[in-house]
């Protein structure tokens, strides 16, 4: 979002050493009262009005929730447009639930619900819907289910639509319609890649994207990082190598209207 021309004000719900996806992983979570006291200093400035957007990735402890909702209440009270973005890190295919039990059900029950954006890997978009979905015609009856718990629009990522083994299917879908953009799959094992998506897409939207085209920036600034990953033999996304090609990415990928 920073390379996308936007004034970021990050707050870590977690501080570790390396993602956790790898062998060993040093450090933990922050105190959720120290990041209350943090946002209440940020709202104290008198410049929540200029927050556009509220984007939460990654819980941490289940004390963390209330602390989201006061943000995201502190920001809707300065500005009622600002969108709320929610990626709900809970787990993947590979390995289950990776979160607490009671952090997954806030995370379904209370934050869900409030969001404007929810962008969720098939994994998730079934334990969100509550339901299995094996096939397109599945996975959209699952966004629906997902889009009636109150947000207008679901980005769902990764999901298993067809057959193919060496494809990465995205789906969109609002109000007005879905929209689907297929990539190759990039032969690289590195983590973090839907919190990129998500940060890449909400960029697209305050940009002024529409849906479609919010999603084919997204997917292709994405698929550029892989690549470049890829290419460097990383074993974390490189994005300060690939900048460049999250603005213009060299590979434009379209998003296809459906139905």
């Amino acid at each position: 979002m920073h390379r996308l021309g936007f004034e970021v004000w990050p707050l870590s719900t977690v501080e570790l050493s390396n993602h956790p996806g790898h062998a060993s992983c040093h450090g933990g979570p922050r105190d959720p009262a120290k990041v209350a006291d943090i946002i209440a200093g940020i709202a104290a400035l008198g410049v929540l009005h200029r927050c556009r957007a509220l984007l939460g990735g990654y819980l941490g402890p289940a004390a963390m929730g209330p602390v989201v909702l006061d943000a995201l209440d502190r920001v809707r009270a300065a500005n009622p447009a600002a969108l709320y973005a929610c990626d709900p890190v809970l787990g993947d295919d590979d390995t289950g639930l990776y979160v607490a039990p009671e952090v997954a059900a806030f995370i379904r029950d209370r934050l869900v619900p409030r969001a404007d954006i929810v962008t969720p890997n098939h994994f998730e978009l079934e334990f969100l819907a509550g339901r299995r979905c094996t096939g397109l015609a599945e996975v959209l009856d699952a966004i629906a289910v997902l889009r009636a718990m109150g947000p207008g629009l679901v980005v769902g990522t990764t999901l298993a639509v067809d057959d193919a083994a060496d494809t990465v299917t995205t789906l969109a879908v609002d109000g007005a319609g879905a929209w689907r953009v297929t990539t190759p799959l990039v032969d690289t094992a590195v983590h973090g890649t839907g919190d990129t998506l998500a940060a890449l897409f909400l960029g697209h939207r305050l940009r002024g994207a529409g849906v479609g085209a919010a999603l084919a920036g997204a997917v292709s600034g994405l698929y550029a990082v892989l690549e470049t990953t890829r290419d460097l033999a990383r074993d974390e996304l490189a994005l300060i190598a690939a900048q460049d090609a999250l603005i213009a990415p060299p590979h434009l990928f379209t998003a296809e209207r459906l139905g």
